[in-house]
């Protein structure tokens, strides 16, 4: 991916390198999830919340992190805070791919020349993640700027991701450099329309991360279980539960 560049801190380190072996079928298999092989989500209900519901819950932003972050490892300036809400952080920012974990034809050393086969967190037979096949976000390591487990987050924890009039709900699933933000998994920036190739593509602008605090799913790699909790978030955090 294009911040890992930067990114073979603690982070990255800490992980143990582990052999790929296949998934669960709800983290490989397109077919059982609600997010289709093409990337788009079954047709949404009326009680689906919107993109613009969702951002104007998040218009004013109460910092929390202690400094600001880059987008990329390039960048003349840190201008992304990470702000704070009673059930909820977020951060708005450009979404780099992340292609690190399960070696897939879609992700390995030739596809991303920066690809590590390791993610910080691990599916629930202790691998690490597909980032092809699983829609996740990639959070910054923790450091003095903000720490990322004092927000109630962790590995699996749900987040939602707005990209013009697309929500698409996640995991955290993978963190990165400690003063870079913005990235997200193959499987997620494909569910959201945005070209998920890891050397190219991407978005420069116009992403909104959401996370939930105290909402982690398991297993982790459960694509269903973080869509229908991701909704019920959602429609709590709009105020329509």
């Amino acid at each position: 991916m294009r911040t890992r560049l930067l990114a073979l801190t603690s982070a990255a380190c800490g992980a143990a390198l582990l052999g790929a072996a296949a998934l669960p079928a709800s983290a490989s298999d397109p077919a059982s999830d609600p997010v289709s092989a093409s990337g788009r989500e079954a047709d949404a209900g009326s009680d689906e919340v919107t993109a613009a519901e969702l951002l104007a819950e998040v218009r004013a932003c109460s910092r929390i992190s202690k400094g600001k972050y880059r987008t990329d490892s390039g960048s003349a300036k840190a201008t992304v805070p990470v702000c704070g809400m009673r059930d909820a952080v977020f951060w708005k920012a450009d979404m780099d791919i992340d292609c690190d974990g399960r070696k897939t034809r879609l992700c390995n050393r030739k596809t991303d020349p920066y690809f590590l086969p390791e993610t910080a967190f691990q599916s629930s037979r202790g691998e690490p993640l597909d980032s092809a096949a699983l829609p996740h976000v990639v959070v910054p390591g923790p450091s003095r700027v903000w720490d990322y487990r004092k927000s109630g987050l962790t590995g699996g924890s749900v987040v939602a991701v707005v990209y013009r009039d697309r929500v698409r709900y996640g995991v955290i699933g993978d963190t990165g450099p400690t003063g870079i933000i913005g990235e997200a998994s193959y499987a997620m920036a494909k569910a959201l329309g945005i070209d998920p190739d890891p050397s190219t593509g991407g978005a420069e602008s116009g992403v909104t991360y959401i996370a939930f605090r105290d909402s982690r799913i398991s297993p982790i790699e459960s694509r269903a279980r973080a869509q229908s909790r991701g909704a019920a978030l959602a429609r709590e955090f709009v105020g329509r539960s």
